[in-house]
Parts: C-alpha cells; structure tokens; sequence
C-alpha cells in the first residue's frame, strides 16, 4: 500500500474524540493514539516523535502573514519503520490549537512560501527503509494559544478516488514561549 501525502481536516474532531482511548502510549487502540511531548507515535508507515516546540514572533527572518498570529516551532523526528522507502511530505502533519471553530488548525508555512531555514524538514523528501530525520515544521497559529497538537492521519491508496483513512495520532502539549 502507498501512502498518500495529503492535507486532512480534523478541525473539531481532534478536539472531541476520546481522551485516554489507548493504554500503551503510541499505540492506535479503536483508530486513535495521543501522545505527549518525547512519545514516540508508531504508525502503520513510521514512528514519528515531537521533540520539543517553541512560540516566537519571528523564525530565521520570517513573520507570521496573518495579523495577531505567531509562529509555532516544533522539532520532530521522524523514522521510517516500513519494508520500502516511503514518499514524506511536511504537510503530513498539521497544527490543531484549543478554539472549537473547524478552522482551528493550519499546515507548515511551506505550503504558503518557501522554507526559510535548511533545518525544516523538506517540503517533500523520500525516507529510505530504517532512515531517521529530525527537522523542524513550522507553523502559523493565533496570538494569546499556548496548547496545541501535532497530527497525522494515516492514508492508504486501495484503488479507489476516496483511498482509505487508517489511525490518527495526536501528539498533546504546552509550546514555551521565547518572545
């Protein structure tokens, strides 16, 4: 199966599903898994961890386009733990912030402008078997937001024009501030 690097919308979803569904962290249990800050989140595809996230005013020049916005900073790593190389693309993971609207959530930059540090992750890159990069994915989100989560939704091309949705993975934390 392939994987299909695509933009999903969790909006209220992410903010509404189970809390605490899984008992082994990481772990999908009934379609879900969270984690936090350091978890490792194994995925049918890759194990992917958040190492640590940041708020800032300005990254490496670059200022937020959206007036009473600032940036998210998120350090992550990601492994392929697949039996073929698998295609990768920043926009596999999105932001979700607490605001109940279906908006309150956004992709890296890249998908808007052009990366601004060699240390993002690449905007698409190919992950060979057992390969391992940690980048950085960095995001728009409002003013005033200190709680987030990383997501990934697991796609799978079946043949069909909709493919397959499998597990989703959040990872739940508190970004420090370095204004």
């Amino acid at each position: 199966m392939r994987r299909l690097g695509t933009i999903f919308v969790l909006g209220a979803l992410s903010l509404s599903l189970l809390t605490g569904c899984g008992d082994k962290t990481g772990y999908a249990k009934d379609g879900y898994a969270e984690g936090r800050l350091g978890d490792t989140m194994h995925t049918y595809f890759f194990d992917f961890t958040v190492n640590g996230a940041y708020l800032c005013d300005t990254y490496e020049g670059y200022a937020p386009i959206l007036e009473g916005y600032r940036l998210l900073v998120a350090d992550v790593t990601v492994k392929n733990t697949h039996r073929e190389s698998i295609p990768m693309y920043d926009t596999d993971f999105q932001v979700q912030w607490s605001d109940e609207t279906e908006d309150a959530y956004d992709v890296p930059i890249t998908y808007y402008t052009d990366a601004v540090s060699d240390q993002q992750l690449p905007t698409e890159y190919e992950l060979a078997v057992d390969e391992e990069r940690t980048g950085l994915l960095v995001f728009e989100v409002p003013d005033g937001e200190t709680d987030f989560s990383i997501s990934y939704l697991e796609l799978f091309d079946d043949g069909t024009a909709e493919g397959e949705e499998g597990d989703t993975f959040f990872v739940y934390f508190t970004a420090d501030d370095q204004a």
